[in-house]
């Protein structure tokens, strides 16, 4: 099958989606998620005071938040890309609707895109004027890994190369569903460790603090009605709370690690090699990855590559739930006419 119109643009949509991604995990390792302490510009300028009169502006404005600059840059490179992928997602969804006769084209998706993307500008926001309230900061991520499998999706549908597969057996179909869930649970996680400063509660393996079970505050650490403020960068849980935090991230990479590898196993067996060596593949990176974190103590090339395997397990994820998603077959000869008016609704076949 041909590629279809808007296959480029949403092609370069996911690109900038990814660098979006890893530009606001680099800049919320480098502890520049207040380097602009307003919102969408950075002590009232498009970019980062420089000037003495600038400067002086900040200064009477925001006494209480003084002018770093490489944060600020970290703030604002990051938001200028952001701003880049809604215009490039608010494209894809006007050229969908102007598409919407076509068969095939997709246009509910491109128009959750926009959605999103609107839900996700307003995270940034918050994330800023909440003074990084971890909530908001895990649900900032969650969105923005929303909108890269959202993308990665549209990319696949437009690109027409993938042919409804052979019956799946349902319980495969099961196993990758909740491979995803698992996942996606996990990135929220990692989300809620980062937000909350407690990658390093934990500086061994597979040990923490020496100890297989060391005393933690689960109550404190998943405590999600605490108030907001006044400044969370730093954190505010005590050790115990953060450390709950850290040892339930390792469960859960526990629990995605078997799973995802019994989901490979599976797709092997039904043929499916590439998948599986594929799952395979970036589960081993990401698990290296997480493992690294601990081991070298954070360095930040290795936290943000940890993202970035992350982001890269949820795709492979969503790629394996599409290929084996189930096929509704209706005979043409029958009901020609409910065929082609299914056809056209729920983007069956290779037009998915």
């Amino acid at each position: 099958m041909m590629t279809r119109p808007g296959f480029r643009l949403a092609l370069f949509a996911i690109l900038l989606a990814l660098v979006v991604v890893l530009l606001g995990a680099y800049t919320r390792l480098t502890h520049a998620g207040l380097g602009c302490p307003d919102w969408p510009g950075c002590y009232g300028f498009i970019s980062v005071p420089k000037t003495e009169a600038q400067l002086a502006h900040a200064e009477l404005h925001y006494p209480d938040a003084p002018v770093i600059e490489h944060k600020g840059r970290n703030e604002m490179v990051h938001r200028y890309f952001a701003g880049g992928l809604a215009l490039a997602i608010m494209m894809l969804g006007v050229q969908a609707w102007h598409r919407r006769h076509i068969a095939g084209q997709p246009v509910g998706l491109p128009l959750a895109l926009v959605g999103v993307v609107f839900a996700q500008a307003a995270f940034g926001m918050w994330t800023v004027t909440l003074k990084l309230w971890p909530q908001v900061v895990t649900a900032h991520l969650l969105g923005g890994i929303t909108t890269l499998s959202l993308l990665f999706l549209l990319t696949v549908r437009l690109s027409g190369k993938f042919a409804p597969m052979p019956q799946i057996e349902p319980r495969l179909r099961r196993l990758a569903a909740v491979g995803l869930g698992l996942v996606a649970l996990q990135i929220a996680l990692g989300g809620w460790v980062s937000s909350n400063y407690a990658a390093m509660a934990c500086i061994d393996l597979p040990t923490c603090q020496g100890q297989w079970w060391p005393d933690a505050d689960f109550a404190n650490g998943f405590h999600l009605t605490q108030h907001i403020g006044p400044n969370y960068l730093g954190g505010k849980l005590d050790s115990e709370a953060r450390t709950a935090i850290h040892l339930t991230h390792r469960i859960g990479a526990l629990l995605v690690t078997i799973s995802l590898l019994a989901l490979a196993w599976q797709l092997n067996r039904a043929g499916l090699k590439g998948l599986a060596g594929l799952l395979v593949l970036a589960l081993g990176v990401q698990v290296s990855l997480g493992i690294s974190n601990v081991l070298f103590h954070l360095p930040l090339d290795v936290a943000v590559a940890h993202n970035a395997g992350g982001a890269a397990l949820m795709l492979t994820m969503t790629l394996i739930n599409y290929r084996v998603r189930p096929v509704f077959v209706v005979a043409r000869r029958h009901a020609p006419s409910i065929w082609q008016h299914a056809h056209v609704l729920l983007h069956l076949g290779p037009h998915r």
